[in-house]
């Protein structure tokens, strides 16, 4: 399995092997390698070889280094100094190779130092040819700093890789909260952009048809009601030329509408010819929070945009009970004849429960009799 390498890491890996195999073959012609020039040579480009490709393909390197310890075993050499490639094999198997080639690696490690210690206790010209009674504390010896230094190269890595990938599962953590955070965003600016325009389109549509009703006997009315239409397309532009702006720069939220602007869209309600009653017992006894006073527009805005839409004629009450820590409100309504009671079950009541379980609020809408009651309960401040 070769990893995907950059040409640049590549051509170091292959310049380093080089520089790596040449200083190792010099050493080895240094000492004089006349009994067996070949194996000395062909250890020196095995091992090489396994530093070139390390990063490229760990498992890889790691049979062609064992392929050069076995070359030089074969021949009785005595450990060289290419024989320092095994660590460099041994830490990226742990660092960059796959599971498998991660515990072979590993195994490795307890394998090739006890492969030393054997082997060089075997050779004659070593430790005397054998294993005896008073060389066992040596050999002991030997077997513990082969493997301590064998499993340090290999430690070295695992810990490399364990920190990459914790700055991996870091990276994806912070990738997926801001999708999260994105998507929160998009459905809030959707959420507001169905309000918008679901009210301000239902305002229109009231107005133009009783603008059109009236144009024949009474001109000055078809003139209040396109005033109307005027003043709330504006509005309604306005808006969201808003929602776009925040769509295009997400560097914080424009202004949102607050308590204080219930009046005015109690004005748009009234303009399009519904009657309206408000009823508000008592006044609020504090300053409810800013996410609370949004959440509580937009639901009083949904609900009578679908008592504009889908009510039987009659007159709209709204009720406001404030209480120390919070508000209960009901939107109560006539249903037509030809109401599609299903219609408020859509987006909009989704929108609404939505809002109000952002602040820790609750929204029920059902039918009461002859009457639609959208009725809730808003904390003063947000709480969940």
């Amino acid at each position: 399995m070769f990893r995907p390498l950059l040409p640049v890491q590549l051509t170091v890996d292959v310049l380093l092997a080089v520089v790596f195999g040449l200083i190792a073959l010099g050493s080895e012609l240094g000492r004089g390698v006349a009994e067996a020039p070949v194996a000395s040579a062909l250890t020196c480009v095995l091992m090489a070889s396994a530093v070139a490709v390390r990063r490229l393909s760990p498992g890889l390197a790691l049979g062609v280094a064992w392929a050069g310890a076995v070359v030089q075993m074969s021949f009785g050499r005595p450990p060289i100094l290419a024989d320092v490639a095994v660590f460099a094999v041994l830490y990226a198997t742990a660092a960059y190779g796959s599971r498998l080639i991660y515990w072979l690696g590993f195994a490795s490690s307890i394998g090739g130092a006890i492969v030393i210690t054997a082997y060089l206790f075997a050779i004659p010209q070593f430790a005397g040819g054998r294993l005896t009674l008073a060389s066992l504390p040596l050999a002991f010896a030997v077997l513990v700093a082969a493997g301590f230094a064998l499993l340090l190269s290999w430690t070295i890595g695992a810990l490399v890789r364990s920190s990459a990938r914790a700055r991996a599962n870091r990276a994806a953590q912070v990738q997926a909260e801001a999708d999260a955070a994105a998507e929160h965003e998009r459905a809030r600016i959707a959420r507001d952009m169905h309000d918008v325009v679901a009210h301000s389109l239902a305002v229109v549509i009231a107005q133009a048809d009783g603008a059109r009703y009236a144009a024949g006997t009474d001109p000055t009315a078809a003139a209040a009601a396109l005033g109307t239409i005027s003043t709330t397309a504006r509005a309604a532009l306005a808006d969201v030329r808003l929602l776009l702006t925040q769509l295009r720069h997400q560097q914080g939220d424009g202004p949102q509408p607050t308590l204080a602007d219930l009046e005015e869209l109690y004005a748009q309600v009234r303009a399009a010819g519904v009657e309206l009653l408000i009823d508000i017992d008592p006044a609020p006894a504090g300053e409810p929070s800013a996410a609370v006073q949004l959440a509580l527009y937009r639901i009083l805005q949904e609900a009578l945009t679908n008592a504009l839409r889908h009510g039987g004629g009659g007159a709209v009450h709204v009720t406001l009970s404030w209480r120390p820590d919070g508000v209960e409100f009901a939107v109560r309504n006539p249903i037509g004849t030809a109401e599609p009671v299903g219609g408020a079950a859509g987006h909009g009541l989704i929108g609404m429960t939505e809002r109000a379980g952002l602040v820790g609020g609750r929204v029920t809408a059902a039918r009461d009799g002859e009457d639609f009651v959208v009725s809730g309960v808003l904390p003063m401040a947000v709480t969940a």
